[in-house]
């Protein structure tokens, strides 16, 4: 544990066991159906060959809404069901990308359509989809309506960037003309939409000043495009060990990640020409991700992940707190994302 992680470390211990109870306090509705069931638990990291917290994700998204919330004052415990919405419609993406992209491994085990077919895991996408909403009703016992409803909104809002950043990601599998301008879009969509929801709503939740809210939520999407930044710099230099997935499959299946894009802007690099030649195979990945490094790709792609960083702290530093010690932890929930190894 770096010094940034013993920041927060102690917020996420307060945060994550009850949010993890309410989470699978929700699985009950599917007592009727115990093989939809024994997916939803597989697929959140609680059951199944090698459940536990590697399984279960970081859960950074429910971790920054609770901390946001702290920060600007509002008891954290009753901002616990939007919290759990935002992790069901993280996990509904990620079931969906799995089938999309052909994954057949997440976080070291296999993915839910790999065990149980592609028709089941899609019924099972939907059901996190709709689990999400459903939580959001829970907020009435403790939220006036209107603030209710605007949290609601927000989480609508992102879902239909996320489907927009998605799209944008497929239809830019089959394109070989994609510059740097067009890969902002697709992760504002895909990846910092559903981060800038979950700092906007806990500040909703617990502010009541809406522009207050817009302050963080501008924190949460600097953050969001970050670490997006920094899981594409992982996807080809990381550590298999840590990361749970091999450095060649980005590679592999051609994604258009940033520094693939920058490399590409260098036509005449050895990594250029390789890429426009066709299929990769898996054995040529190592000396790919060394010539897309050879173009200045690996610098490019540390300093924009730096730079979303700085811009995340930036609005930090001009958003209301009540709570100093909380928005430390932001503060080193921020740089500690920068320099994670998975």
């Amino acid at each position: 544990m770096n010094e940034y992680e013993a920041q927060f470390a102690p917020y996420r211990e307060q945060y994550l066991p009850p949010l993890e109870a309410w989470m699978q306090e929700q699985m009950n509705l599917f007592t009727a159906t115990p093989e939809l069931q024994a997916m939803l638990t597989y697929h959140m990291g609680w059951t199944g060959p090698g459940a536990g917290p590697r399984a279960r994700g970081k859960r950074i998204r429910p971790f920054l809404l609770l901390l946001v919330n702290q920060a600007v004052g509002g008891p954290w415990e009753h901002a616990i069901p939007a919290a759990a919405a935002v992790e069901f419609v993280h996990n509904f993406s990620l079931l969906h990308d799995d089938i999309q992209d052909h994954s057949p491994t997440r976080r070291g085990r296999p993915t839910v359509w790999a065990r149980w077919g592609i028709e089941q895991a899609i019924n099972a996408g939907d059901a996190l989809f709709a689990l999400a909403f459903r939580a959001l009703d829970a907020l009435r016992a403790h939220h006036p309506a209107d603030v209710v409803l605007d949290v609601q909104r927000a989480l609508t809002d992102a879902c239909l960037a996320l489907t927009q950043g998605q799209h944008l990601d497929l239809a830019y599998e089959a394109r070989t003309d994609l510059t740097e301008a067009d890969y902002w879009p697709m992760i504002r969509g895909k990846t910092a939409a559903l981060l800038r929801a979950a700092a906007y709503m806990g500040a909703r939740l617990g502010h009541p000043d809406p522009e207050a809210a817009a302050v963080y939520a501008r924190f949460g999407e600097a953050l969001g495009l970050a670490f997006q930044i920094w899981d594409d710099y992982l996807g080809i230099w990381g550590d298999p060990a840590m990361t749970g997935k091999s450095v060649a499959s980005d590679l592999v299946a051609r994604k258009n990640t940033l520094p693939v894009l920058y490399g590409l802007a260098h036509p005449e690099s050895a990594f250029a020409r390789r890429w426009r030649a066709g299929a990769i195979r898996e054995d040529e990945a190592a000396a790919l991700a060394q010539a897309l490094a050879e173009t200045g790709a690996q610098t490019f792609t540390q300093a924009q992940a730096q730079r979303w960083t700085e811009e995340a702290l930036r609005a930090l530093s001009q958003a209301p707190a009540r709570d100093p010690d909380a928005r430390a932890a932001l503060q080193a929930l921020a740089h500690w994302l920068l320099r994670r190894a998975y």
